[in-house]
């Protein structure tokens, strides 16, 4: 199977879950696909069938905090993968872009990972809400890196 299958369930439960890859209205956009990349919303699914060919190397979704800065590394793989085979590619990922929250996603099976706590635990969707909690629990100095 390909990951392009998996990133279109991902597109669509991080869509549902209140992330945006287009702004609205006052609300910008809070998920870069592989920054650097200028994709327009036409254009959003046939990406998702073309990322594999795209040189390896690049975060496959950034998600934004409220001020625009990354926050959350989110690493696709295909379904009939476990996310976790991406563990180390995301580690990778997140610490060059000095981030320590990471979701690892098949479309099907998710975890959110803070680097600095432990391993990758089970979720039932990459939630915005969810995510946020989660840092606001994890954070150590008490403030919300989230909206």
């Amino acid at each position: 199977m390909k990951e392009a299958t998996a990133r279109v369930k991902i597109n669509k439960l991080l869509e549902a879950a209140g992330w945006r890859f287009f702004a609205e209205g006052n609300s910008p956009a809070n998920i870069q696909l592989e920054p650097s990349l200028s994709i327009k919303r036409n254009d959003l699914d046939a990406f998702c069938e073309n990322s594999e060919k795209i040189s390896k190397g690049f975060i496959d979704f950034l998600l934004l905090d409220s001020k625009g800065f990354p926050m959350i590394v989110l690493e696709a793989k295909s379904e009939n993968k476990n996310p976790l085979m991406g563990k180390e590619q995301a580690r990778d990922y997140a610490k060059s872009h000095k981030r320590r929250f990471v979701i690892l996603s098949n479309g099907n099976l998710h975890y959110f990972w803070d680097l600095e706590h432990g391993t990758p635990s089970a979720i039932t969707t990459p939630s915005k809400s969810l995510a946020c909690k989660w840092i606001i629990l994890k954070n150590d100095t008490g403030q919300s890196i989230g909206d």
